[in-house]
């Protein structure tokens, strides 16, 4: 899954950032509201963290224009503002949930991982299909009660495949939910990385679960 980051506080940016990659999110990052408006109109994303008070356009103004423009993505309110009446005005410029600071990194990544449910209408934190499940709370991933070790991007792969679980994906739609605003479209490492990872959870089962459309993508 992939997250923008609008915070001009850089070094709480640069924690919340690598805290996410951790987690296996590919992060982008804004440190102003021109550069997030730009980002946020541009890029796909599964989620944005947006701070309210930035240098150029504040957070307020920035996520009404984006939702102005019809811009659904999920947004998450980071702010020192505390009053009844900030966090009013957050939810009702289109903000979909709001965080105080200072908070906990583990009350952030709770939120961000409920918000994504909801938005892909999905209730469990547990994804599943067949006799395989994946956990990316915990970064579980299980095939026929067998754990099976994947790295942070084939585990981000997995994810996106089983949010949209019969579906065709296409490869530009893997690149844009998995790697950063810096990654080279033009490499084929998204094929790489998917034949890796379906050897890993094909391997030795008799029902495959990924697979290629040829010319288009993959499907799981």
């Amino acid at each position: 899954m992939r997250i923008l980051i609008v915070e001009d506080e850089l070094r709480l940016a640069q924690v919340i950032k690598k805290g996410l990659e951790e987690d296996g999110f590919a992060v982008d990052f804004a440190s102003d509201g021109d550069e997030g408006l730009y980002l946020g109109e541009s890029e796909n994303y599964d989620l944005i963290l947006l701070d309210v008070m930035l240098p150029k356009v504040d957070g307020i103004i920035l996520c009404r224009q984006l939702r102005s423009k019809n811009i659904k993505t999920p947004i998450l309110m980071l702010t020192a503002k505390t009053t009844l009446e900030d966090r009013v005005a957050g939810l009702d410029s289109g903000a979909d949930d709001y965080l105080a600071k200072p908070f906990e990194f583990l009350e952030l990544r709770s939120r961000i991982h409920a918000l994504i449910r909801r938005s892909t209408n999905t209730t469990s934190p547990i994804l599943k299909i067949f006799d395989l499940e994946l956990d990316p709370l915990k970064h579980i991933c299980i095939r026929n009660k067998k754990n099976i070790s994947l790295t942070p991007k084939e585990f981000a792969i997995l994810e996106f495949l089983l949010r949209h679980q019969n579906e065709v994906v296409t490869r530009t739609m893997i690149t844009e939910h998995v790697w950063d605003y810096n990654f080279d479209g033009m490499s084929n490492i998204v094929d790489v990385f998917v034949a890796s990872l379906r050897k890993k959870i094909n391997s030795n089962a008799s029902v495959k679960l990924i697979h290629t459309i040829h010319g288009v993508g993959y499907k799981i």
